[in-house]
């Protein structure tokens, strides 16, 4: 009987073995985990979990009894030490388990400060896993003074969470802006206003020189000279995709492990899907750092796996929440060269619209669901509407669907 074996068992690693069974695969499955929980959704961790408005049970994308019932067998709190590929074989230790077909759905890992700069100080975390964000939550403490270093989507999500929580928030960005990287400046006006109505101190064009502490983090010395006092400190610095299995395997790793459209990687036995895997995209290759992309992946691997032969066709999209604004983004920005700014119908609602020449490429909407929706249709339709159109705010847009 034919043997499929998952290593990572987070969302895309959940999504592929449900889709293989869903499909009708009746051979077996093995989905090895390295964490000790079953597989869980990430985005909460750092918004609803964190501020202690979800319990554990909800963070779970199934029960756990969904593996056995299913014939799935769930190896939790197990690490990979590497895989075989000429005997199709994945090495546990002192244990070979045999493989007929692999996907690798290893996801990523968040980048740590260096040790020389205070960055295994006590207090110092990271948020990416389940046991991170339990380690940090009582942290979060009214009054107390954190460092949040790195002004991405997780370093404004968790300056949100402490300055909801009461505490004294001093976020940094290196870059000249907040969002710099994955968005356009009005993005990062809008949310640098937001953050700083709620008592956020916000810092930009300006690093971290070093962490300072006898053991546990106790201040901070800044690129521009300054120095704080902190009581903990939180790395936002991005993550990077988990390929060091599968370039040890010998598979081609090009910004993550290179797949096919298929999903297929080098060796024609192994898959990959999620956060590590590169696809191409558009006439490029790409890699993406989102839960519809590990889901939608996923399931065209399982499909492809059980001998269909389906392009994945990724269509983006995105979302953060920071306080009481839902971020929601359609499509990728990459190649702008011009915004057209849309006001809302409701109080602080609003949609950046990105476009290259006339090409309509990404929507940013905040608290603008409509907007948002309307606008992923289009870029998913290949449309691009008048910006004239779009830059009025009593204009309908729905007439454009059509």
């Amino acid at each position: 009987m034919s043997h499929i074996v998952v290593i990572g068992a987070g969302q895309a690693g959940a999504s592929l073995v449900a889709k293989l069974r869903n499909s009708g695969f009746d051979g077996d499955i093995t989905l090895i985990g390295a964490e000790p929980a079953p597989p869980y959704q990430r985005p909460p961790l750092s918004k609803a979990y964190l501020l202690g408005q979800m319990e554990l049970e909800r963070l779970y994308l199934r029960p756990e009894s969904f593996y056995s019932e299913n014939n799935i067998t769930l190896r939790l709190d197990t690490r990979v030490d590497a895989i075989d590929a000429a005997s199709r074989e994945v090495v546990i230790g002192d244990e070979r388990v045999p493989y007929d077909q692999l996907a690798l759905t290893t996801g990523s890992a968040p980048r740590h400060l260096p040790a020389a700069i205070g960055g295994t100080l006590e207090g110092v975390h990271v948020v990416r896993t389940l046991e991170d964000v339990d380690r940090m939550a009582a942290e979060f403490a009214q009054d107390r003074r954190v460092l949040i270093i790195g002004g991405g989507y997780i370093g404004l999500e968790a300056a949100s969470v402490a300055a909801k929580k009461g505490l004294g928030v001093t976020l940094v960005e290196m870059a000249d802006r907040i969002l710099q990287r994955v968005a356009a400046p009005e993005t990062s006006d809008y949310f640098r206003t937001l953050h700083r109505a709620h008592g956020v101190d916000i810092r930009e064009g300006v690093g971290l020189d070093r962490l300072t502490g006898d053991g546990r983090v106790t201040g901070a010395v800044l690129s521009d000279g300054s120095s704080l006092d902190v009581d903990f400190a939180v790395v936002g610095v991005g993550i990077s995709p988990c390929t060091s299995l599968a370039e040890a395997a010998g598979l081609e790793i090009d910004n993550g492990i290179k797949t096919d459209a298929q999903g297929r990687t080098s060796d024609p036995a192994i898959w990959a899907a999620g956060d590590c895997a590169s696809f191409p995209y558009r006439g490029t290759r790409i890699r993406l750092e989102s839960v519809p992309n590990a889901i939608d992946q996923a399931e065209v691997v399982a499909r492809n796996m059980m001998g269909e032969n389906v392009k994945y066709v990724a269509k983006p999209w995105f979302w953060s929440d920071q306080y009481e604004v839902k971020l929601q983004i359609a499509g990728l920005n990459a190649g702008y060269d011009n915004i057209v700014s849309r006001t809302g119908e409701h109080e602080g609602s609003m949609s950046f619209w990105y476009y290259q020449g006339d090409t309509l490429l990404a929507v940013d909407a905040m608290n603008d669901p409509r907007a948002y929706m309307i606008g992923k249709r289009l870029i998913e339709g290949s449309k691009s509407p008048d910006k004239a159109i779009i830059a009025d705010p009593t204009a309908d847009l729905k007439p454009l669907l059509k």
